[in-house]
Order: C-alpha cells, then sequence, then structure tokens
C-alpha cells in the first residue's frame, strides 16, 4: 500500500509540474495556478516536517511578479530544459526533499543514529588536472569506487530514505559514464558532481539532457590569472566554453568557489558574478579554504575580518533586493541556517575513492569502510556516533565545525573513538590538523560572537539531531 501510494503522489506531482510547463510562456496566470497547485501538493504530502511559514511564503513568492527571486524563478522555468526541470523537481524536489526527509527522520528514530539527507561520494581519485595545494591528491591517483560499489552505496542508501548523491574526487567526470550509467538506474535520485569542467562536452551535455537527474558545480578561483595560476594554463577558458555548452543545452550548474586571503574579494566582486550569470550560472557555492594535510598553507586562510566580509557579502548578494540573481551559499558562514555542523551524518557525509566513509569531505578520520561493512553499520560507526553525541558543536552556529572553529571537539572524538587517518599519501595527526586551526579559532570568535548577538536568528536552526524521549 505504501508503495502505491508512494507513486500515486509521484504521479500527482508530475502532473502539476507538466501543467507549470504547459503555461510557461503561454498563459503567466494560469502558470501561477499550477506553481500553488504544486505548493498545495507539498503542504498536504509533508504535514508539519515544515513551518507553514514556509509554504505561505513561497504562495506569496509566487504572487509577487515584481519580486527578485520570482523573476530569478520564472527564468529558469523559461532558460532550462523541460525535462531538466521536470526530473530535478521530481528527483530533488518530490523524492529528496519531501518523500526522503520523511523517511529519514523515520529511519533515524528506528536505527538511533543519523541518517544523512545527501552522501558525498567519490567515484575516483584520478585527475586529469594536477591544481597547486589539492587536498583531495591526499588520496593518491590511483583509487576507484567500481560501479558496483556506487550502486550498492545508493541501493543501501534509498532504503533509508536517501534520494541526493553529490560527486567530487579527484574529478568526477573521469568516470562519467558510470555516472550516467547510475543516473538511469537510479531515476528517481538526484545527482550532482563538483568538477573542473574540463571535460564537458557536447555529447556528455546530450546525455545529461536525456537523463534530466544530474547537475553540474564548477570549479573557479577568480578571474584567468588567479584561476591559471593554480589550474593550469588555458583552464580558465576550458571552463567559460563548457558553461557555454551547459547553457545552450538548457542545463542546471553553478560554480564551486574555495575562497582564501588572496582571492576572496575577487571572486565575490560584481564585475566576476556578472560574468559567471551571463554564462549561466544560477547559484554559487563558496568554501572556506581548510587548512587540510600535512602540506597545507595555513597562509591562505581568511583573516577574521575577511570572513566577517563573505558572512555580510554572501547575504547581500543574495538579498530578497539588490545584490546579484544568483543563490549564493556559504558552506561556513551559512551555519545559522542548518542549525550548525551537519557532517557525521547528520545531513551529510563523505566516502572516499578507497571506500572509507569521513564525517565530511574536509574531516579525514574513519573507521569504516562500506567495502567491509553495510552503509548503515557504517553511519553507526563510534566517530559518527561522537558526531551525534556532540552537536550542535556551538550554541553560536557561526562556529559550527568541530575542526576550524571548536578544534579541541575534532582531536578529543577522534583520540576517544581511535578512528584512523584516510589519508594514504602522508597520515596526518588529529593533533597536527587541529594545532594548525587553534589560533585561527580563538581569532574568529570575537567576531562571531559580535556577529551573533548582533544578528540573533528569529527561528531556530534545523534540528534533526536529538529526539525527545531517547533513552
Amino acid at each position: 500500500m505504501g508503495e502505491l501510494s508512494h507513486k500515486a503522489e509521484r504521479a500527482a506531482f508530475g502532473f502539476a509540474i507538466d501543467k507549470t510547463l504547459q503555461y510557461m510562456n503561454k498563459d503567466p496566470e494560469n502558470r501561477d495556478k499550477a506553481l500553488l497547485k504544486l505548493v498545495d501538493l507539498s503542504e498536504n504530502f509533508m504535514g508539519d516536517v515544515y513551518q507553514k511559514e514556509s509554504y505561505d511564503g513561497a504562495r506569496a513568492l509566487i504572487q509577487d511578479h515584481d519580486a527578485k527571486w520570482t523573476k530569478y524563478f520564472h527564468r529558469l522555468l523559461e532558460e532550462l530544459d523541460p525535462h531538466v526541470i521536470k526530473m530535478t523537481a521530481l528527483d530533488l524536489g518530490f523524492e529528496a526533499a519531501f518523500h526522503g526527509t520523511k523517511m529519514i527522520r523515520q529511519k533515524r528514530r528506528e536505527h538511533r543514529c543519523n541518517i544523512p539527507w545527501l552522501i558525498l561520494l567519490d567515484p575516483t581519485s584520478a585527475c586529469n588536472l594536477h591544481c597547486t595545494g589539492c587536498w583531495a591528491a591526499e588520496y593518491g591517483h590511483k583509487l576507484n569506487l567500481s560501479f558496483e560499489d556506487l550502486d550498492s552505496i545508493i541501493t543501501q542508501g534509498k532504503e533509508l530514505g536517501i534520494y541526493f548523491y553529490m560527486y567530487t574526487g579527484g574529478e568526477p567526470l573521469v568516470r562519467k559514464a558510470d555516472i550516467i550509467r547510475l543516473c538511469e538506474k537510479h531515476n528517481d535520485c538526484a545527482f550532482h558532481a563538483f568538477t573542473n569542467g574540463t571535460l564537458v562536452d557536447e555529447a556528455f551535455c546530450q546525455e545529461m539532457k536525456r537523463v534530466g537527474n544530474l547537475s553540474l558545480s564548477l570549479s573557479l578561483e577568480g578571474f584567468e590569472d588567479a584561476n591559471d595560476s593554480r589550474r593550469g594554463e588555458g583552464i580558465f577558458e576550458k571552463v567559460l566554453a563548457a558553461m557555454d555548452l551547459l547553457k545552450a543545452h538548457g542545463q542546471i550548474f553553478g560554480t564551486s568557489i574555495c575562497y582564501t586571503r588572496y582571492n576572496l574579494e575577487t571572486v565575490t566582486s560584481d564585475e566576476f558574478l556578472d560574468l559567471i550569470i551571463e554564462k549561466g550560472c544560477r547559484f554559487t557555492w563558496y568554501f572556506h579554504y581548510m587548512p587540510v594535510g600535512n602540506e597545507a598553507a595555513v597562509e591562505l586562510m581568511p583573516t577574521r575580518e575577511q570572513r566577517e566580509y563573505m558572512y555580510h557579502r554572501v547575504r547581500e548578494i543574495r538579498g530578497n533586493e539588490g545584490g546579484k540573481p544568483i543563490f549564493a551559499m556559504d558552506f561556513q558562514n551559512d551555519g545559522e541556517f542548518v542549525g550548525g555542523c551537519i557532517a557525521g551524518g547528520r545531513n551529510y557525509c563523505h566516502i572516499n575513492a578507497n571506500g572509507d566513509m569521513e564525517p565530511c569531505v574536509f574531516i579525514h578520520y574513519s573507521s569504516a569502510n562500506i567495502h567491509d561493512v553495510s552503509l548503515l553499520d557504517a553511519l553507526k560507526q563510534p566517530l559518527f556516533m561522537a558526531y551525534r553525541d556532540g552537536q550542535p558543536f556551538n550554541d553560536n552556529h557561526l562556529r559550527p565545525c568541530p575542526m576550524l572553529e571548536n578544534p579541541e571537539l575534532l582531536q578529543e572524538m577522534v583520540t576517544k573513538t581511535v578512528a584512523h587517518s584516510t589519508d594514504l599519501q602522508s597520515p596526518e595527526s588529529v593533533e597536527h590538523l587541529c594545532g594548525k586551526c587553534r589560533e585561527y579559532a580563538n581569532e574568529w570568535k570575537v567576531c562571531a560572537e559580535k556577529l551573533w548577538e548582533e544578528h540573533p536568528r528569529q527561528m531556530p536552526g534545523y534540528q534533526n539531531y536529538k529526539y525527545e524521549n531517547e533513552d
């Protein structure tokens, strides 16, 4: 009965999406009615999983045709491939955000452990580039998760309610044939790849359009000089050419940007944002430089003043008024919107190309490998249970990370659980890693406490790590 109900609900969502696309350019009034129907269906299906204000806000936005984000959304409907729109709405929206979220919360209570909303996978440690200072190179260049490994992880994940999978590496598109096969086999899942963009070509764009459930984040470090000095001559132009192809094929894509002490202002400048928006980027991920690895360049870490600038600038970019028509996300400074650290399986975790399940893409310690244990048992490994017990690691969600802002906590968890380093090239002790973060943590604490006091969150963070009446 449950499976039949699920299929009927997915069919209802699909019908509403079809109606929205049917009226997309013909009749804006009917298009809005179809969009409002989608909101009604979402609210009826989800019940009280999300707050009522979220649905009311979506309805108000749909009906405010002059609002910045309404125009942004209408432009998506007009410019993206219809099949890509439908598959994204069904897989990322209905399956992952709605059906998956309900199922995950049930499984968390049942198994008394963190169950992530998404899993980040490394299909390979191989890469066609040799970027200076790339932490992914720690794993070496000869490791791979086979198609069968990846298929097994996704199959097990769906049984727990996980319908969203991201790929990194290495360069994941080295394995683009297998990635497309997985999109086909698991066409009820949403997939996303972080890529250097150089392997995107016409044939791959056609395949992305056919399956409809794969999106991309392309890495950039700034304009040509800054980008190519780290990634290699000519890479900047190759990335822009990839963007042109993706845009022409109606694909959803954005940028993945590591911000450092030296490129931070450039990659958030109006000039840079105007360029990537013109090229078709719909979103931009900003990732704080992390001093991971024995050879990490600690001098690249932003100053506390620069991080405070990022806090304000990203909010300015994505503001309801002004800013830019691109959705900007800051992995480190947006902790207040998700209740702090999301790693350790709370909302996400990372499986490297050796099969080690790590709490975070930046935390290279583990005591479970998917070649040896089931996905569920890997989520119950001692380090992940320590994460669950400790989250949130700080009541100030502008200091969310147990490494970067609370290094004493990561050191304590790794030591207590006897997790080992997964760095196969040059294993790094947790004492060495956390030692590089202590001065930074103390410096940032001053700014973070001031910002938290000045701009407190009026709504509580997303609390999915503790349950009432739990033994």
